[in-house]
């Protein structure tokens, strides 16, 4: 049975604890070891974007709908979960490219809708300079990432699971199994280890031979001091994405992931905190208050690895970007993988070996 399993999730960011909670709500005995504590190293630098939008093939579209989906599931199931479907505007393409997003995307059921001018700034009555023509995806959200990740390591307690602070320095083996995990309070034995450690993780996984092709590039985020209601929703300017979070505050990035702090990166968040603050009316007293310049975990291919490390029992790794859109479908399909052998079709291309072919 499942509950007689003991299984190690390393890593506390929105990956790992929507796997340790959704092993959890299973019956299994998780332990969670992180040593940042409840909310990882990337998720708190997340501009928590939940969506589908353009760039992405169908195959990656189909498994990004189906995780919105799991976002309502999920917090029917949790409620308190800070979720908002507040739509996203985008122009942050010109004009030709976007409209052949909206027509392949919309091709494909995801509710676009084209506006002009007029009902963009119907849509958000505080842009300076509403765009002349944009999509909006009513569809879209947001969540509060490192409270979400909170909620889910906190109801996963309650279901068990124990998460102890602390640095995992290996992977421990034993005749070719993943057997546990070395820490910095000792070993730590396990049936199953999942590898959910974001940045980290490659790291990790090589003490046992693996190598996970993910690059860390920075992203620079600005958030200002709490403010009146400015947005509604996200904004997606051709160099500026915004939102403003449930406290108020405004956050923005020259990219949704984040952009290129420079070499001056306080310097670089003045600057994009001033144009910020240019695009919207009403924000003559928004304040910069600080900066996050975080590392997200993107393998080389641009797409999630998830599964079982071939040739290595006992490993179960989930890295990827888009970590926040992904959680509830990855902790539910991995859970279902790690306990009953069942790996669901979206997940197929994803898996470590796509990068030995």
């Amino acid at each position: 049975m499942a509950a007689a399993k003991q299984f190690i999730v390393v890593g506390a960011g929105i990956i790992g604890a929507s796997i340790a909670w959704h092993l959890a709500k299973a019956g299994a005995q998780v332990t969670v070891v992180s040593e940042s504590g409840a909310g990882g190293v990337a998720t708190p630098n997340s501009f928590a974007w939940i969506n589908a939008s353009w760039g992405n093939p169908e195959i990656y579209f189909r498994l990004r709908t189906r995780a919105m989906a799991e976002w309502k599931r999920l917090a029917k199931e949790l409620p308190g979960l800070p979720l908002a479907w507040c739509g996203g505007l985008c122009w942050d393409l010109p004009a030709d490219r976007l409209e052949a997003y909206a027509a392949e995307h919309s091709s494909w059921g995801y509710g676009i809708e084209r506006v002009d001018r007029e009902r963009a700034a119907q849509i958000e009555p505080d842009l300076a300079e509403p765009p002349e023509f944009a999509v909006y995806v009513a569809e879209e959200g947001v969540t509060e990432p490192v409270a979400a990740a909170r909620a889910l390591l906190a109801d996963a307690e309650r279901h068990g699971t124990r998460v102890i602070a602390s640095t995992v320095s290996a992977l421990a083996q034993t005749n070719g199994r993943i057997t546990g995990v070395d820490t910095s309070h000792g070993l730590i034995s396990a049936d199953e280890v999942v590898l959910a450690a974001g940045v980290g993780a490659p790291d990790i996984a090589a003490t046992a031979g693996i190598s996970l092709p993910i690059e860390t590039p920075p992203g620079l985020i600005v958030h200002s001091r709490p403010y009146k209601r400015l947005l509604n929703g996200l904004v997606h300017d051709e160099k500026l994405h915004m939102r403003q979070t449930a406290e108020g505050r405004i956050i923005a990035g020259s990219d949704f992931a984040g952009g290129d702090p420079g070499d001056d990166p306080a310097a670089t968040a003045r600057e994009l905190f001033a144009v910020a603050k240019a695009a919207l009316r009403g924000a003559g007293d928004l304040e910069l208050d600080f900066h996050t310049v975080g590392y997200r975990p993107a393998p080389i291919d641009g797409f999630p690895i998830i599964g079982r490390a071939e040739g290595m029992d006992g490993l179960y790794i989930a890295v990827m970007h888009s970590g926040i859109t992904l959680a509830p479908a990855v902790g539910l399909f991995a859970a279902r993988e790690i306990l009953y052998g069942e790996r669901d079709p979206l997940l197929a291309p994803y898996g470590l070996s796509r990068f030995a072919q």
